[in-house]
């Protein structure tokens, strides 16, 4: 069975913002702010791979809402360490592009659960 596009893309973002932060560390002598980025980044990919293997409809739109809070929240931390200079503006572009698709992605799951017939 192929992986789901969702769960390859939160995935490998998370492995973007693993990589991000390291930098931040130790170039930046960044803590505060990356960690924040780097707690909420992981945790989609984290209630992405819960949601896959819920128990029912429900257990599944929890958590890709859990996901979707998530990714908004890594938004708000990417857009703040950009606009504070900790991140470049391009490279801060390409992650918030991932972020927002990732978004996209993830509120089409949820409308289109919760948009089904039965959640049980």
């Amino acid at each position: 069975m192929s992986e789901s596009i969702i769960a390859k893309k939160s995935f490998d973002f998370a492995v973007d913002i693993v990589n991000l932060y390291r930098e931040l560390v130790k170039t930046k002598k960044e803590f505060v702010l990356s960690k924040q980025l780097l707690r909420a980044a992981t945790s989609i990919g984290a209630n992405v791979s819960e949601a896959l293997k819920g128990q029912s409809k429900r257990d599944f739109l929890a958590k890709m809402y859990i996901a979707l809070k998530e990714a908004y929240e890594t938004e708000y931390w990417i857009r703040l360490l950009t606009k504070t200079n900790y991140l470049d503006k391009k490279a801060g572009e390409s992650l918030l592009s991932k972020c927002k698709e990732i978004c996209k992605i993830l509120n089409s799951i949820t409308k289109t659960v919760r948009n089904s017939t039965t959640i049980s």
